[in-house]
């Protein structure tokens, strides 16, 4: 079976809490790679160019179910995944109305064009220090320890102990998600436990160990958000779940 190529990297500390990291997905074969998007958590955007396609940018918001997609023939992307603090002090961009949606901006956003999909160290390079750039300032530090709590346990935390920590009531957080994301904070930490799973259910470890409440609960949330049992998950048929798929390539 034809697997894509895939690459990861980090971004650099200045930009940790705003980046989760920079991607790369390329399909050298002549067919199209017909794959499953699950819910990560994670905002996208992304550069692309194929055989079929012309270069063109995509921002991919935030995803609450599973969505069938493909990869072109010959085809490469380069990308990079936010984390939800850089919505409002990084790409200026609303993505509330972005869930389960994608948006496709101008060919020149960023300065980048079809040659900067050539070298990916080079394109992390370029993109590091245009939002170096772009940064605000006077970052709201109950907002960046909101994130901090929330990344750290991967959404394994209550609203209340958000709350209480941060000195920001559940129903202000509550509105600053649906209004800058369009879900609610708990919404979006069941979507971030259930990416944490990913690794032990590619490692055949098929029951809970992201703070659900049990083994029903487990497999009820996972079917949910991939559309498919934790079994079918590990069995990965035709490596049809990218996600999956890219974890074995690490």
């Amino acid at each position: 079976m034809n697997v894509v190529n895939y690459k990861v990297r980090k971004p650099i500390p200045e930009l940790a809490d705003f980046v989760e990291s920079f991607w790369m997905l390329a399909n050298p074969f002549d067919e199209e790679k017909e794959v499953v998007v699950v819910p990560d958590g994670r905002i996208d955007l992304c550069f692309s160019i194929s055989a079929t396609e012309p270069y063109h940018v995509m921002l991919a918001g935030l995803d609450s179910e599973p969505a069938c997609s493909s990869i072109a023939p010959h085809s490469v992307m380069f990308a990079v995944s936010f984390n939800l603090l850089a919505v409002e002090y990084l790409l200026d961009n609303q993505v509330s109305s972005l869930l389960n949606e994608r948006l496709v901006l101008p060919d020149d956003f960023w300065g980048m064009a079809a040659n900067d999909l050539t070298d990916f160290d080079a394109f992390c390079t370029k993109a590091t220090h245009t939002m170096l750039k772009a940064l605000k300032p006077d970052l709201d530090s109950r907002k960046r320890k909101l994130f901090e709590m929330v990344y750290s346990t991967m959404g394994a935390v209550t609203i209340q102990e958000i709350s209480d920590t941060v000195h920001w009531s559940s129903r202000q957080i509550n509105r600053y998600f649906s209004q800058q994301f369009g879900l609610p904070l708990k919404t979006y930490c069941t979507i971030l436990r259930f990416r944490a799973s990913f690794p032990q259910i590619t490692h055949g470890k098929l029951f809970p160990e992201q703070n659900f409440a049990d083994q029903a609960h487990f497999i009820r949330e996972v079917k949910k958000y991939a559309g498919a049992t934790p079994k079918e998950l590990k069995q990965n048929k035709n490596d049809r779940f990218i996600q999956f798929s890219v974890l074995k390539q690490k």
